[in-house]
C-alpha cells in the first residue's frame, strides 16, 4: 500500500503505474496499486515544471555592423547554455555546430556576431537557446546530509527507485518522508536559495506545489518539495546555513498526503538529474544536527 508519493519525477503515461484512491467509511485516505470497487485512480501529472526562460533571456542588439546575440542570466546560479542556429540566409559568421557555454550568477555575455554576406540584403535566420540549471564541471563532494526538519521521529514512504514516481532522471534517488502538514523543514545544506514557489495551495498549477531550491558549494542542488502555502522563509539569493529554517511542510501540488520530497540534483551535462545521496542518521530517527554538515 501507498502512504504517500510523490509525482517530482512523473515518467510518461505509457510507463506511468496506475495508483488507486480510496476513502473509508472514516474518511481516511489511502492509495494502492490493486484495484479494487470503489476506488478512484490517481491521476499522475506532468514532472516539476520551473521554468528558467523568463530569467535567461536571448536578446539580438542590431547594429550597423550586423547582429549581436546577447544571453542574460538573471538567476543566482551559473546556468549552462547551448546556441543553435538554424534557417541560415545570407549570414557569416554562424558557428557549425552549436555554442556551449557556462554563464556565472547574475551576468551576461556577448556570445556571438553576424554579419550579413550580401549588406544589401537581410539576414535571416532562427537561433535556439537551450539552458539548464547548474555547472557540469563541478564535482559532487561526499557529504551525508542530516535529517531536513524538526521533530518526528518520521516514517519514509517511498526511497530510491520508487515504482510510484521516483523512476526517471531527476527524482529517482529522492526521498519521501510522511509528516504532518506544518513541520518546520530546515536546510539540510549550506548554500544560495536559487527558486522558490509560496503561493501554491492544494494540487494548483505545479505538480511539486511549493518549493525550495538550495545551491551547494560542489554545484549539487538539494530540493525541498510539497511545502505550505505561505511558509517558505527564505528569498531567491539568500544564502542560507545548514540548520536554518526554509518553510514548513505541507500536502501541495500533486502529492498524495502530507510528507516532504527531498532531493539531490547536480547538472549532468544539458541536463539537471537526481543523485545518490545518503542522511547522516536514519530517517525515523529524531533529528541530530550535530552530525556531519557545513
Amino acid at each position: 500500500m501507498l502512504a504517500s508519493c510523490s509525482l517530482f519525477a512523473y515518467a510518461s503515461s505509457a510507463a506511468a503505474l496506475t495508483v488507486y484512491k480510496y476513502v473509508d467509511k472514516n474518511g481516511v485516505v489511502t492509495y494502492s496499486d490493486e484495484a479494487a470497487p470503489g476506488a478512484e485512480v490517481f491521476q499522475f501529472r506532468d514532472r516539476m515544471v520551473e521554468r528558467i526562460d523568463s530569467q535567461v533571456k536571448l536578446s539580438t542588439q542590431k547594429h550597423e555592423a550586423g547582429h549581436t546575440l546577447i544571453v542574460d542570466n538573471q538567476l543566482h546560479a551559473p546556468v549552462q547554455i547551448e546556441l543553435s542556429l538554424s534557417a541560415l540566409a545570407n549570414v557569416s559568421g554562424a558557428p557549425d555546430k552549436a555554442l556551449n557555454w557556462v554563464l556565472p550568477p547574475r551576468s551576461k555575455i556577448r556570445l556571438l556576431t553576424l554579419a550579413p554576406k550580401d549588406a544589401s540584403q537581410p539576414m535571416r535566420y532562427k537561433p535556439r537557446l537551450k539552458t539548464a540549471l547548474g555547472d557540469p564541471r563541478l564535482l559532487p563532494k561526499r557529504f551525508a546530509y542530516p535529517l531536513p526538519w524538526q521533530g518526528g521521529p518520521f516514517r519514509l514512504t517511498q526511497g530510491a527507485n520508487g515504482k510510484y514516481s521516483h523512476f526517471t532522471a531527476k527524482g529517482r534517488y529522492a526521498m519521501d518522508i510522511a509528516m504532518p502538514v506544518g513541520t518546520p523543514i530546515v536546510a539540510a545544506r549550506g548554500g544560495v536559495v536559487v527558486k522558490t514557489e509560496n503561493q501554491q495551495s492544494g494540487r494548483g498549477n505545479n505538480p511539486s506545489g511549493n518549493y525550495v531550491r538550495v545551491l551547494h558549494e560542489d554545484g549539487t542542488m538539494s530540493v525541498y518539495l510539497h511545502l505550505m502555502r505561505g511558509s517558505v522563509a527564505v528569498m531567491e539569493g539568500q544564502r542560507v546555513k545548514r540548520g536554518q529554517q526554509l518553510a514548513r511542510s505541507g500536502n501541495t501540488g500533486n502529492s498524495t498526503g502530507p510528507h516532504l520530497h527531498f532531493v539531490v540534483q547536480r547538472n549532468v551535462g544539458m541536463a539537471v538529474e537526481s543523485i545518490p545521496f545518503d542522511f547522516s542518521q536514519p530517517v525515523n530517527s529524531l533529528p541530530n544536527f550535530a552530525v556531519g554538515g557545513d
